[in-house]
């Protein structure tokens, strides 16, 4: 397969790249850290960026958006504004489920709404004690009648506990691990669901959700009982690679600004890309770079193919390498500029906070090279 994008989608990221940097940037620089920013998700919505991730709504389509499309849309935000580009990408791991396995009524009370920036969505599947081992997970859902009764805890979950709608995994079928897990549709204001903002490095909304009895309607279901686990690592595989892709985005701009920098610094009398140890780290960041995108593309492109053989092991592989090579980019890019990065509010000090979150969520490292080994010694 070769990756040489169309001039409609090379186009499709310079739009991203100016929305983000003229509109959407601001936005998020005004927000409270930490906090859901709602101006920016409605900013989004008012653009019709959200309803790129839910493209045959307004028809009656339960399609998404393609994966190659979601890679292209998360690397231009991600270039500009890393706090757009996690808001955006929030939207859509949430709506996308209930867009693909929710009754009508589900996707008719909430989809619309989270694609015009009215509504917040979050995915809430790790627990304190089950991160990367999300099989293990015990929030527990009792039926109560012809409905159910939600009870346990669920953290680190972006946009928590500020988002209007959450879609919630739980324990349906004790020690059954995935084969006993349920996902539910449940809303921000549901009687006994509370929660706390959690502080972490990078200033996103990331909460805990605590569920005390919490009444959800059998209707409010997603997908079968005890086929939760299914739907959630079938839309892993499809955003895994998205993840990648916001890391590439990262990488490139951290690129860019070493690029800038080398050529504009002066140092013992010249300018540093003058400086081998500067203008061959300056190549391998471009490398590293540009073969993670290559990666993530040819991962989105197998997903919208239907080329289910391999999927999970390509859509590791991207993540895995994309955020890896960003990590490395980023740190490379604040050597160069020495000093001036360690400053608050440096773009490179931001940067560096925020490539370091995408290593873990939606599968930690170290569980995508379990994946990818797996996959191998199967075949």
């Amino acid at each position: 397969m070769t990756f040489a994008l169309t001039a409609e989608q090379l186009q499709l990221m310079e739009d991203v790249r100016e929305l983000g940097r003229f509109e959407l940037a601001p936005l998020a620089a005004s927000g409270e850290p930490g906090r859901v920013n709602r101006p920016l998700v409605r900013a989004m919505g008012e653009h019709k960026l959200l309803a790129r991730l839910f493209p045959g709504l307004a028809e009656g389509s339960r399609g998404a958006v393609p994966a190659l499309e979601l890679c292209l849309l998360r690397e231009a935000l991600a270039q500009v504004s890393t706090h757009a580009e996690t808001a955006f990408a929030m939207q859509g791991l949430g709506g996308t489920l209930i867009l693909r396995f929710g009754t009508d009524g589900l996707v008719d009370e909430w989809v619309g709404a989270i694609a015009r920036g009215e509504a917040v969505a979050a995915f809430a599947l790790t627990e304190p004690a089950h991160g990367s081992d999300a099989a293990g997970l015990e929030l527990a859902a009792e039926r109560d009648g012809d409905g159910w009764r939600l009870s346990g805890v669920k953290t680190w979950i972006s946009n928590a506990p500020d988002a209007d709608v959450y879609v919630v995994f739980s324990r349906t079928t004790p020690d059954a691990r995935a084969a006993g897990i349920t996902a539910f549709v449940v809303p921000g204001d549901a009687s006994g669901l509370s929660g706390h903002r959690v502080d972490l490095m990078a200033d996103h909304p990331i909460g805990r959700l605590e569920f005390d009895g919490v009444a959800v309607a059998d209707d409010h279901r997603l997908g079968p009982v005890d086929g939760g686990f299914r739907l959630a690592m079938e839309t892993l595989d499809m955003f895994r690679p998205s993840v990648g892709a916001a890391a590439v985005g990262m990488a490139q701009a951290a690129l860019h600004l070493a690029v800038v920098h080398a050529r504009d610094r002066k140092a013992f009398g010249k300018k540093i890309k003058e400086f081998q140890a500067v203008s061959h780290t300056v190549a391998e960041m471009a490398t590293r770079t540009q073969a993670a995108r290559l990666l993530v593309y040819a991962a989105a492109a197998q997903y919208d193919a239907g080329a289910g053989e391999g999927q999970t092991r390509a859509s590791a592989m991207a993540k895995l390498f994309a955020t890896e090579t960003a990590q490395w980019v980023v740190d490379r890019a604040m050597q160069i500029h020495g000093a001036v990065a360690l400053e608050r509010g440096h773009p490179l000090e931001h940067l560096y906070r925020d490539v370091r979150a995408p290593r873990i969520y939606e599968g930690t490292s170290e569980i995508q090279r379990e994946i990818i080994a797996r996959d191998l010694f199967r075949t």
